[in-house]
């Protein structure tokens, strides 16, 4: 993975940070206790409502993400994701 194509987490995002980005009006997305690959073939950010996930990068180390936590996936990034707590999450693409 190139420095370019890092994970951005923010952690434990405020109110006034999801209020600013419309994290509400963004849809949802829930997954069961699971492991898959996925490839984004364009930028993704989420916010965790629920759960916790480990994804890791190919070539990369593993991060966490919990409730609270806001991630931004660039486009171009492969990795695995692995739903260690049943998960759902808000999500805007681009």
């Amino acid at each position: 993975m190139s420095s370019e194509q890092q994970i951005v987490i923010e952690r434990q995002v405020d109110a006034a940070r999801r209020e600013a980005l419309g994290v509400v009006d963004w849809p949802v997305w829930e997954k069961e206790i699971s492991e898959f690959p996925w490839f984004y073939d364009s930028s993704e950010t989420c916010c965790l409502i629920a759960g916790e996930v480990v994804v890791t990068p190919e070539g990369g180390e593993p991060v966490t993400l919990r409730t609270g936590d806001l991630a931004t996936f660039p486009v171009g990034t492969a990795c695995t994701w692995r739903v260690v707590a049943p998960l759902r999450k808000h999500y805007c693409f681009g």
